[in-house]
């Protein structure tokens, strides 16, 4: 007899839980792709990047959105870590409304000049809700990446097989 009121309880707690939680609001317009790249020479997106140099000018972003309805997407280019600027500080800050069927954004972002080597952040909104973000790092050089064939060993100086001479002593 004492199980039941347990056993009760424990469905009203389990219950209250599912009720209590927030639905997930299905988007139309949700972003599929933030997309990073180097300017082509001819003023549009050219190689995908992550990391740039001080003289990549402009940075293009392209957004690739999920619906092809009406929607205003907004690109905050954010300083994260950059000497001289405090942190957090937007860069650039623009918006534009697609049309109908038009599921493609291009932005751009250029300095005064060149850009100061650091962290930035792209953050790309649809309406006012943040939709997605992406890091990227403007350094003095980029290393390069490794081949996908495999890391390659620098090659060392023959051994040469003259014995070393000793000088002075007894």
């Amino acid at each position: 007899m004492l199980k039941i009121p347990f056993i009760f309880a424990g469905y009203l707690f389990l219950a209250a839980g599912a009720v209590g939680q927030v639905p997930e609001i299905a988007r139309d317009d949700a972003v599929v792709e933030i997309l990073l790249a180097k300017d082509d020479g001819s003023g549009s997106a050219g190689a995908a990047a992550d990391g740039f140099l001080p003289t990549d000018v402009p940075i293009h972003c392209v957004v690739q959105l999920d619906s092809a309805k009406p929607t205003t997407v907004k690109m905050n280019l954010v300083a994260v870590n950059v000497a001289g600027v405090k942190p957090e500080t937007r860069v650039v800050s623009t918006s534009y409304t697609t049309t109908e069927n038009q599921n493609r954004v291009n932005f751009t972002g250029r300095p005064d000049g060149r850009w100061v080597t650091g962290r930035y952040r792209i953050d790309i909104y649809i309406g006012t809700q943040l939709a997605g973000s992406r890091d990227f790092t403007v350094q003095k050089s980029i290393p390069p990446k490794p081949s996908a064939e495999g890391v390659t060993q620098p090659k060392l100086a023959p051994r040469s097989k003259t014995p070393l001479k000793r000088s002075g002593g007894t």
